[in-house]
């Protein structure tokens, strides 16, 4: 990253905030419904320091948004957060888990491999990861957080009336990008949400007062097990190949960030974070695509988002505990379904559009001399090749809920349809190799220099001169 790139971005994201203040604050809310409930879950079983994830998820999203100019999200690493919550990590369990992830992905970008698992994994298999991520959050939603409410329960402010009422909001604001949905859910949740705590809820006054957490092997040993080596392939795929993909498509116009960065940005945020409890985080795909839906277009929409939480940690810190705890699951629920969804979306341009189907594999390419960017065209078989491999990485990852999974069945299928080109290739040429076409019209043909030659040749032809 040069400093003329950074000034160049820096310029992006104030003109860009100037231009659309609303639409930037509502967009950096729109990961809402991805971190607040793991994050409170975790802050409540004491697995992770609450003040501490605010000031440095908060000063991550600072220095995300000036070195990539883009919405780029800092989540929860989401399989390490449902496995501390399932057997109730310690800080220092939820952290080694998070040293280990982060110190495989350093390892592979800083030795190029994460490059190599771009140029070698194919478009078709990045989407299927994109668009099963998407419909994860979509089921993550209706199971989790929208299921369990009754038309009045649990309680008066927080029930289906209301997931109903947000749901339809959301429908209404489809075509008018200008009104910021995310921002005002927002606003509405912290109203009910002091509602429903009362005046015993309310967060005080707590200083920040930063402490160090060193695990012990056992400890460490668990939560990298248990925990760090499952997230390894989620983090890969979803939070640094998928990201660099999808910025692509949602945001053309800025530079696109390589694996490599990214892959660095999510392995330091938790080698220096995790010494102080916080919890560990990453970048993921259906942040970004949150983010975007919801308004957000350049870097100072989490760069804002960044100062809020970190006056949020410096002040309040483990206070904000019972006010987030009530915050309405309906309205968490319609803002990750909407999420969701719009990840999903990006699974309409497998073939019309994707970044492999132009020339050089360029997403961006130059026009050609008729202004037209220049596209490979697909036949009906590749399309139908193409769309069988996005499906079965996206059944694999939704059948089993892991993307590790829904990885090796899409490159397998993938890899079928290119060992059967291959042998058909092969099947195709062997006939001709075997023996030129010359020869199998007669073994006893034989070269002719006169025309009673030609003749004798003829006649052991069986033909008539």
């Amino acid at each position: 990253m040069t400093f003329t790139q950074l000034r160049r971005l820096h310029a992006n994201n104030v003109a860009t905030l100037r231009s659309s203040p609303i639409s930037e604050i509502s967009g950096s809310l729109g990961d809402l419904g991805t971190l607040l409930p793991l994050m409170i879950t975790l802050a409540v079983n004491n697995s992770i320091s609450l003040s501490t994830t605010l000031v440095f998820s908060g000063l991550w999203n600072i220095f995300t948004g000036v070195a990539f100019g883009i919405p780029l999200p800092v989540q929860p690493m989401k399989a390490i957060a449902a496995v501390a919550i399932a057997r109730k990590f310690s800080i220092e369990e939820t952290v080694s888990a998070g040293f280990t992830t982060s110190g495989f992905v350093f390892i592979f970008s800083v030795t190029g491999l994460l490059r190599w698992f771009t140029h070698v994994i194919p478009t078709p298999v990045v989407k299927g990861i994109q668009v099963g991520a998407g419909l994860s959050l979509v089921l993550s939603a209706g199971t989790t957080l929208l299921q369990p409410l009754g038309w009045t329960t649990p309680k008066v402010a927080d029930n289906l009336i209301w997931a109903i009422f947000a749901f339809l909001a959301l429908l209404l604001t489809q075509k008018t990008p200008k009104v910021p949905y995310a921002l005002l859910i927002f606003i509405l949740g912290l109203v009910l949400s002091f509602f429903i705590a009362g005046s015993s809820g309310l967060p005080s006054f707590r200083i920040w007062h930063p402490t160090t957490f060193v695990p012990d092997w056992a400890a460490f040993k668990t939560g990298a097990l248990d925990a760090g080596l499952g997230q390894i392939p989620l983090t890969t795929l979803n939070s640094i190949i998928a990201v660099s993909y999808l910025s692509a498509d949602l945001l053309p116009q800025i530079p696109t960030p390589s694996v490599t960065s990214i892959g660095i940005s999510v392995a330091l945020m938790n080698l220096i974070g995790g010494w102080f409890g916080a919890m560990p985080v990453c970048h993921g795909s259906g942040g970004l695509a949150a983010q975007y839906r919801f308004g957000a277009r350049s870097g100072s929409s989490i760069i804002l988002l960044g100062f809020f939480k970190i006056l949020l940690g410096l002040l309040f810190g483990e206070s904000l505990v019972a006010l987030l705890r009530e915050y309405p699951k309906s309205l968490l629920g319609v803002m990750v379904l909407a999420a969701g969804l719009e990840l999903a979306k990006v699974g309409e341009s497998l073939n019309y559009g994707a970044r492999d189907l132009w020339e050089n594999s360029d997403p961006t390419p130059a026009p050609d001399q008729s202004g037209f960017k220049r596209q490979r065209v697909l036949s009906d078989e590749e399309r139908k090749e193409r769309w069988m491999v996005m499906f079965m990485t996206i059944g694999g990852l939704l059948a089993f809920k892991n993307d590790g999974v829904g990885f090796i069945a899409g490159m397998l299928c993938h890899g079928t349809y290119e060992l059967s080109k291959a042998w058909t290739e092969w099947g195709s040429r062997r006939p001709s190799e075997a023996m030129p076409v010359p020869a199998r019209k007669s073994r006893r043909t034989r070269d002719v220099t006169t025309i009673e030659e030609e003749e004798e040749q003829m006649l052991l032809d069986g033909d008539t001169p």
